[in-house]
C-alpha cells in the first residue's frame, strides 16, 4: 500500500509517516518499481500501535522503546504518566476556576482583569497582611466574586484575616450562604466551624434558615454556634441548645446572655423559665450544673422566674440558695 493510501486509511498524515520513518519508528517494507514507499499489513499494524501508545501520552522515544525493546516494562512509565496527567489536570482546573471567577465580575477592560488577578493572587499569598488587605479591598472595589471569598474563608487559619473575609462576605448579603452551607458538610471539623461562623455574621433570611437547620447538625460546635447566632436574632428554636450549653459549661456565659435577650419577649420568658426549672430538677444535674442554671435563671424576667428563684432560695445547695436569694433581693430593690 502506497503512502497516500496509508495516510487516508490510518488518519496519519504522509508528512508524519515520513517523520516516523526518519526516527526509525516504522520502515516501509519495500519500494515500488518507481521508487515509491510501499507499506505491508505489518507496517500498517505498527502504525496503529504507534498511534495507540501516543494517545496515552507517550513520547515518540518511549513509543519506540515500547515496541522494540522486549525488556521494556510499562508499569513505571504508566505510573509516571498518571502522575503527570493528574498534575496537568490540577493546573488546568486551577486555571479554569480563575477564568470563571474573572468572567463572573464581567470585566469591561483589561485593567479590570488585571485587578481581579491581583486580588486573587493576594488572597493566596503566604502573607496574612496581604490576604487581609485583599479581603477588605474586595468590598471597596467590588471586583472579587463571592466564590473566591468563600473558598478563602473556609481555608483561612489566621483569625484576623478570617474576620476580614467574614466581614466582606456579610457585605455581599445572602449571595454566599449556599456555598457556605456546603462547607457545613465538610469532613473537616475546622472547615465546618469556619463555615458556621461566617454564616452567623450574615443577617439575611437565607442565613437564618441555614442556621435553624444547623441546630440539629451532627457537629456540636456547629449546633452551638448556630444557637448563639439565632438567640441574638430572637429565634426561639435556639432555646434548648442554649440551655444545653449552660449545663455543659460550653460558652455558658454567652448562652445565658442569649437566653436573657430572648426572654425580653414576654411570650418567651415563661417558656425559658420552665425549661431552666425542668433541667434544675433533672436527676442527672450535678451541683455545678444547677448553679449555672440558677445564674442563668437570674437574668430571666417575669413572675414565673421570680417564683422559681423563691423556691431555689430554700435549696439544699447553699451556693444555689444564696445565689437565688441575692437575685431576689436585687429584683426587689429594682422595683
Amino acid at each position: 500500500m502506497l503512502i497516500g493510501d496509508v495516510a487516508r486509511r490510518s488518519g496519519v498524515s504522509a508528512r508524519m509517516l515520513r517523520h516516523y520513518e526518519s526516527l526509525g519508528l516504522v520502515q516501509p517494507t519495500g519500494r515500488t518499481d518507481g521508487g515509491y514507499r510501499e507499506y505491508s499489513s505489518d507496517d500498517i499494524r505498527r502504525i496503529f500501535h504507534i498511534e495507540s501508545l501516543r494517545s496515552l501520552g507517550l513520547s515518540l522515544r518511549d513509543v519506540k522503546r515500547a515496541l522494540d525493546d522486549p525488556a521494556f516494562t510499562p508499569s513505571e512509565l504508566v505510573d509516571d504518566l498518571i502522575r503527570q496527567t493528574r498534575e496537568r489536570i490540577a493546573r488546568e482546573t486551577e486555571l479554569l476556576t480563575r477564568l470563571s471567577r474573572i468572567d463572573a465580575v464581567e470585566p469591561a477592560r483589561w485593567e479590570d482583569v488585571l485587578q481581579v488577578v491581583g486580588l486573587l493572587q493576594a488572597l493566596a499569598s503566604k502573607s496574612a497582611g496581604k490576604r487581609q488587605r485583599a479581603a477588605l479591598s474586595s468590598v471597596d472595589e467590588l471586583v472579587l466574586p463571592v466564590e473566591a471569598l468563600v473558598e478563602a474563608v473556609l481555608g483561612e487559619s489566621d483569625p484576623h484575616v478570617a474576620g476580614a473575609l467574614r466581614w466582606a462576605l456579610a457585605q455581599a448579603g445572602d449571595s454566599g450562604v449556599a456555598l457556605l452551607a456546603e462547607g457545613l458538610e465538610s469532613p473537616v471539623a475546622e472547615v465546618r466551624k469556619r463555615a458556621v461562623h461566617s454564616i452567623a455574621e450574615m443577617t439575611g433570611g437565607e442565613a437564618t434558615a441555614v442556621l435553624q437547620d444547623a441546630l440539629v447538625h451532627s457537629d456540636v460546635v456547629v449546633r452551638r454556634c448556630a444557637a448563639l447566632a439565632l438567640g441574638a436574632r430572637g429565634v426561639a428554636e435556639a432555646v434548648p441548645t442554649l440551655i444545653d450549653m449552660v449545663v455543659n459549661e460550653a460558652n455558658d456565659v454567652d448562652a445565658a446572655d442569649a437566653l436573657s435577650a430572648l426572654a425580653s419577649r414576654p411570650a418567651l420568658a415563661d417558656q425559658i423559665t420552665t425549661a431552666l426549672v425542668d433541667r434544675l430538677a433533672h436527676d442527672t444535674a450535678g451541683a455545678a450544673e444547677r448553679r449555672r442554671l440558677t445564674q442563668a435563671l437570674a437574668d430571666i424576667p417575669g413572675s414565673e422566674a421570680a417564683r422559681a428563684l423563691t423556691e431555689l432560695s430554700r435549696d439544699e445547695d447553699r451556693v444555689v440558695a444564696l445565689t437565688a436569694t441575692y437575685v431576689l433581693g436585687m429584683r426587689n430593690d429594682a422595683r
